[in-house]
């Protein structure tokens, strides 16, 4: 595999046909006034050790060394190999709730802005562990697999957004029983999933699915986002708010964090809660957490670093242009003598 770090300047290489047309045009005009001051054979014998063939030769090193040094610039990287590496760590799955009670402002910018934020910096303060993302609402959507590529896992984390999983609702026994299947039953490695919500249950079964995931060693822990007192649900059109969410009653719907539910699920797997609405204080939480969980060693398939081959190119250049200051426009000798030009009468 191989990238271009710098593809802008591979526009350079647009000049060297037009260098060589103008080179064909000189060589042109000089042939024909070659011709205009005399007879093109004695012209020949006035200058008998110009070579015919050198200028072009000469020319060629040239346009082969700037092709050489715009790859240079272009810097071409290749990636040597896929290797497998050995790390020490444990399994994190981060389940996240889109429901539509996580676009409520109580917690500034908002629910799931706030969601966001948290599983970003949880993820800032991770070391060798492999990670998973899941978001539920009504139901669970798996949105990334077991990965180690993080900057990959902040990529899928920041396209989460309400309208992901089609039905409304929170379904905490869902996205626990979702999140039980990234894990590799026969894999000894730790298990820890991190639920994000604001705890508004809407099934049964979510303290029997932890029970559950509790029994093939999983290890939960449940961050509350928003407020007791609760907020409205805004519904927006370009980033303005136009309303808020309206029940059957046309009374505004106000949506509160449920702490019980989110404790109760954290109880049955000796895991652990915690008010998400300090970041300061979840991320210290986390970090405590993870520090007294066992870690163990797994293997991980990456791609070596790419390596830079500039280097490659501009030597090639160099010594292409040291070759064309050497090479004189005079014939050489044993060349003169194969008269591959049939320039002997």
């Amino acid at each position: 595999m191989y990238e271009l770090e710098e593809k802008g300047y591979l526009y350079l290489l647009g000049i060297i046909p037009f260098l060589v047309l103008v080179f064909a045009y000189i060589q042109f005009w000089k042939r024909k006034k070659q011709r205009e001051f005399g007879d093109w054979a004695l012209v020949r014998k006035l200058s008998p050790e110009k070579s015919v063939f050198k200028p072009i030769l000469k020319f060629t090193l040239l346009m082969l060394a700037l092709a050489a040094l715009v790859i240079g610039l272009v810097n071409p990287k290749i990636g040597t190999k896929m290797e497998t590496v050995k790390r020490e760590g444990i399994d994190i799955v981060f389940a996240v709730d889109v429901s539509k009670s996580m676009l409520a402002e109580d917690v500034a910018p908002s629910r799931l802005d706030k969601s966001k934020q948290i599983v970003s910096q949880i993820i800032n303060q991770l070391g060798n562990d492999r990670i998973g993302i899941v978001a539920y609402a009504g139901s669970a959507f798996p949105v990334l697999p077991i990965t180690t590529d993080y900057g990959v896992a902040k990529m899928f984390l920041q396209s989460m957004n309400t309208t992901m999983v089609s039905s409304q609702g929170t379904s905490l026994d869902e996205a626990i029983k979702l999140s039980s299947t990234f894990f590799d039953k026969g894999n000894k490695t730790s298990k820890l999933l991190i639920m994000i919500s604001d705890g508004e249950d809407h099934s049964e079964g979510a303290e029997s699915a932890a029970e559950e995931a509790n029994k093939a060693g999983m290890k939960i822990i449940t961050i509350g986002i928003g407020t007791e007192k609760g907020g409205p649900i805004p519904l927006k059109r370009n980033g303005i708010v136009e309303s808020f969410k309206r029940d059957n009653n046309n009374q505004v719907v106000i949506t509160k964090r449920n702490n019980e539910s989110l404790m109760a699920i954290a109880k049955a797997t000796k895991g652990g809660y915690i008010d998400g609405n300090n970041t300061k204080e979840v991320l210290a939480y986390i970090k405590k957490a993870l520090d007294n969980i066992e870690k163990t060693e797994f293997e991980a398939t990456q791609m070596a670093d790419f390596e830079s081959q500039f280097q490659w190119f501009l030597g090639i250049a160099f010594a292409l242009l040291l070759l064309d200051v050497f090479l004189l426009e005079k014939t050489t000798g044993w060349i003169r003598k194969l008269n591959l030009f049939n320039e002997k009468e």
